[in-house]
């Protein structure tokens, strides 16, 4: 009974907020406390939730604090380079935004966390995305299954996790898999040429006339239509029948007509006014550029290093960030009020997570459901259970926490493969394939960050990305079989 109710109550979750009958928020915790009353618990609520929102208090600090900072160092200009050498290699044309999105989105991934990458995948593309009317949720997919490929890195998590849970080392684990996963990775920078061929289908190819030619990074700057600023992208050659898109007159001006109206364009806002990362900004920093670059490598670098707990140091960098760049307390007051939507967005969000995964947990709905997959696999696939670690770790990656796979189911695939000779490496390497397609669960309190930052309503990124997140991870799957790693 346990399982039936815990995959119904996953399922109308998903279905509630793809259909927009309810908010994620809403949803996370209205849906679970009323299937805890249905199988008999509601009197164990308040503890369920409060043992969910202690065992993610840490990540909610993290998150609101590594927004504050990492929007502090988009302010002050640090990132400013990243952006200029993204947009010459974009110009004006959305197959090559799009790439550009999947490319930096990778790199970005290097840090291991997903948070990091998004809020500046975002602030670096979204105000290109909106002045060329492009679909936002193409870069909220792209730059979540790319990151997801990323997240394997042994300071990612899920490669960690698997080597303590198997007794293994990381090493061994994610090693021979960079062939599979250079494969996943080149797959989402094909799947991205793909996406940015339809979008220059639907926009045509696009120039920015006397902007590209000067400084790139102009098409960030001005506000909607009508205002002053630069020249708006213009259309040179059509969509397919020889229709070109309309020429813009104003700033902000749109090419092709609102992406709104495109039947294939869902998450686009079509809000022209919006305001992207002006160069001549108040609060640029450059003299102290260099300061918050080393800042910032000793962050990550003490994160990988794992020095402090990752929530302590983003507080520590935070403060320090505020205090050197902007010393006088108005000027603090305005950044941290700049931050405080997302914050309270993305933290509010991650404690309403808290209240689904303690539900899940409390009730053992995820124990059950877990158990009643792995005793599902037919004994004659005894010997390929890296095979079906692989196949059920999308899944399991997917409606689960991956502290909940890799240190309870994990183990259990990893017992089951060793009775038939599979080693317990192996089943750690399969184990970390389903990662491309963990990064857009709800259950990710980062994917919050990356579609509130963007505006792009969740059911919208998940409809759209869990097809092209899924096919990501099993084409690393398939690769680990073919170069024989698994």
């Amino acid at each position: 009974m346990l399982t039936i109710l815990g995959f119904v109550m996953i399922a109308t979750f998903l279905v509630l907020i793809m259909m927009k009958k309810m908010s994620p928020m809403g949803a996370l915790v209205l849906i679970p406390a009323l299937f805890c009353v249905l199988v008999g618990k509601g009197a164990h609520l308040g503890d369920y939730v409060l043992d969910g929102v202690g065992d993610l208090a840490p990540t909610a600090a993290m998150l609101m604090f590594a927004i504050i900072y990492f929007g502090v160092m988009i302010d002050v200009g640090l990132f400013d380079p990243i952006v200029r050498l993204i947009l010459r290699f974009c110009k004006a044309d959305p197959m090559r935004v799009v790439v550009g999105t999947a490319i930096l989105a990778a790199i970005v991934s290097l840090d291991g966390d997903g948070s990091t990458t998004f809020m500046i995948t975002v602030s670096a593309m979204v105000p290109l995305y909106r002045r060329l009317k492009m679909s936002l949720v193409v870069m909220t997919g792209v730059a979540a299954t790319a990151n997801g490929v990323m997240n394997t890195l042994p300071w990612g998590g899920p490669t960690a996790r698997a080597a303590t849970a198997l007794k293994v080392d990381a090493t061994d684990i994610f090693v021979p898999m960079i062939p599979a996963l250079a494969v996943g990775l080149l797959f989402v920078v094909a799947l991205a040429y793909g996406l940015g061929l339809r979008e220059r289908k639907r926009l045509g190819v696009l120039t920015l006339d006397d902007v590209t030619a000067g400084d790139p990074e102009q098409v960030l700057v001005g506000a909607g239509t009508g205002g002053k600023g630069t020249k708006a992208a213009k259309a040179t050659k059509g969509t397919k029948g020889g229709k070109a898109g309309r020429t813009g007159g104003g700033a902000g001006s749109g090419t092709g007509g609102p992406a709104a109206d495109a039947p294939d364009a869902p998450g686009v806002s079509d809000d022209d006014e919006f305001k992207g990362l002006d160069p001549h900004r108040a609060t640029l920093r450059p003299k102290l550029y260099w300061f918050n670059a080393a800042l910032t490598v000793a962050l990550l670098t003490l994160m990988i290093m794992e020095t402090l707990p990752i929530p302590v140091l983003f507080l520590l960098a935070a403060a320090i960030a505020l205090t050197v760049n902007f010393p006088h307390m108005p000027d603090q007051k305005a950044r941290i009020a700049a931050h405080a939507e997302n914050v309270v967005n993305v933290s509010g969000m991650v404690f309403a997570a808290a209240v689904f995964t303690g539900v899940l947990t409390g009730t053992g709905m995820v124990e059950h459901m877990a158990r009643w997959l792995v005793d599902g696999v037919p004994e004659g696939m005894g010997p390929h259970m890296a095979l079906v670690t692989g196949v059920l770790s999308l899944p399991l990656t997917y409606f689960m926490s991956n502290d909940g796979f890799y240190f309870g189911i994990v183990p259990i695939l990893a017992e089951a493969g060793a009775a038939h000779g599979v080693s317990a490496v192996e089943i750690a390497r399969a184990s970390i394939a389903g990662q491309a397609l963990h990064m857009s669960s709800p259950l990710v309190p980062a994917v919050y960050v990356l579609v509130g930052m963007a505006k792009v309503e969740f059911g919208d990124h998940t409809r759209f990305t869990v097809k092209w997140a899924a096919l990501t991870s099993l084409v690393v799957l398939a690769a680990a079989l073919a170069f024989g790693i698994i």
